[in-house]
């Protein structure tokens, strides 16, 4: 069973930075499709960042662009999603999810990038418990 778990939330003010990780483990395959997702209070969940690993392609919200950068350690595995220039609106908990699956055949990894970085999260199985990120003005 694959498990994921977040580290590096905190409270930072406006205009600071942050870097998430997310620690995998457990796998039976790999992912081909990792991501970091958000939810405010009272809001619901949205993308912010995904990456097709197979060739590194990524999704971004509009209202993260420039701002965050995903990533991935391939060795470890760990997915990282560094944050720059933090606004209040940015104040959430964030979520880790991938999939665990055979790398797509010869054929399908077109179809299988564009499902990761679609922003509904359809390409993902599994998801950590969150870390809270809290942005001050």
């Amino acid at each position: 069973q694959v498990q994921l778990v977040e580290s590096g939330g905190g409270s930072v003010q406006a205009g600071g930075s942050l870097r998430l990780s997310c620690e995998v483990s457990g796998y039976t395959y790999g992912s081909n499709c990792m991501g970091w997702f958000r939810q405010a209070p009272g809001k619901e969940r949205e993308a912010v960042a995904t990456i097709y690993t197979g060739g590194g392609s990524t999704y971004y919200a509009d209202s993260v662009k420039g701002r965050f950068t995903i990533s991935r350690d391939n060795a470890k595995p760990t997915l990282y999603l560094q944050m720059n220039s933090l606004k209040p609106e940015d104040t959430a908990m964030y979520y880790c999810a991938a999939d665990d699956r055979p790398l797509p055949a010869r054929g399908l990894s077109t179809a299988v990038a564009a499902l990761c970085l679609k922003p509904d999260a359809s390409a993902l199985d599994y998801w950590g418990k969150g870390t809270l990120v809290t942005i001050s003005s």
